[in-house]
């Protein structure tokens, strides 16, 4: 079989004319046979141009939508059984597809690993190492990149999440914690990420609200007790503290203590229901959607 025959390689790109050319030159090097897919999302330059140019298909969006989308777009058109997503700004290595396609055959999806050192400066790696965190918590699973858009997986299995995942640069954390929550194994490669060419369109407090937000929505839905039962036990914990304090200063339980309580109990109960509605969800997931 020649080399990338089973494989579609999608590339998000907005604004990304100083690179993309070189990214898909690079790919058709390592990959001769692979199927590469490249969305402009809404582009105002030369992008489309110079990924047609080096040998690509384009599909282009009339407006910007956002990374996300562009990503689901070309996953809906990716033809081969193995999808590859990766970033046109030249920060991914086509060098690595071997070893990441190689795990591939074993692991549902498998993750290019970028390097702490990687990361563009320190806030970002701190930010990152802190999402890393709380995804492990969320998946019990040892998370390493968790925002990583380097990464491969099965065309079929993917299909099945796309409804899932959003419009924005918080799609990497979506597909991680879905595919961890319903099962699915992972595997992280290690891998060293370039220097970006051209100016970063993430910015980083208004995505690093987003990606938070995007954690605690998708373990939410995947695992939900993971969210309720803390929140749940600090209520609890907050009423018996304060009839404690209340028992020994007034002798007596206040109403308080007793709304602390029965809060408690009401999300404790929430989350045993939501954890029933969210085996309709993996139902949904295992049935193509």
């Amino acid at each position: 079989m020649e080399r990338g025959s089973d494989v579609s390689v999608v590339i998000p790109a907005y604004h990304e004319e100083g690179a993309i050319a070189q990214t898909v030159s690079r790919i058709v090097q390592v990959l001769p046979e692979a199927e590469v897919i490249v969305v402009d999302d809404g582009s105002r330059d030369r992008t489309a141009e110079e990924a047609r140019r080096a040998g690509a298909y384009v599909w282009s969006h009339p407006y910007n939508i956002g990374n996300g989308a562009a990503v689901k777009t070309g996953i809906r058109m990716a033809s081969r059984d193995k999808v590859v997503l990766m970033d046109g700004d030249g920060q991914h290595d086509p060098a690595d597809l071997p070893r990441l396609l190689e795990a591939a055959e074993t692991y549902d999806m498998v993750v290019g690993a970028r390097d702490p050192a990687s990361h563009a400066n320190t806030f970002r790696r701190w930010a990152n190492a802190a999402y890393n965190l709380l995804a492990r918590y969320a998946t019990r699973f040892p998370v390493k990149d968790l925002t990583s858009g380097y990464r491969v997986m099965d065309r079929e299995t993917v299909l099945r999440y796309l409804y899932l995942l959003p419009n924005t640069f918080s799609y990497p954390t979506t597909l991680t914690l879905a595919y961890l929550r319903s099962g699915r194994s992972v595997c992280y490669v290690p891998i060293q990420a370039k220097k970006r060419k051209g100016k970063s369109k993430i910015k980083p407090l208004k995505d690093g609200v987003r990606f938070f937000l995007i954690i605690l929505k998708i373990t939410t839905l995947f695992s939900p007790l993971r969210i309720f039962l803390p929140v749940s036990g600090s209520f609890f914990l907050m009423g018996l503290a304060n009839y404690a304090y209340t028992y020994l200063t007034a002798h007596r339980f206040t109403n308080m203590s007793a709304l602390l309580f029965i809060t408690s109990v009401l999300l404790f109960m929430l989350g045993l229901v939501s954890e029933q509605i969210t085996q309709l969800r993996y139902d949904r997931v295992e049935n193509g959607g």
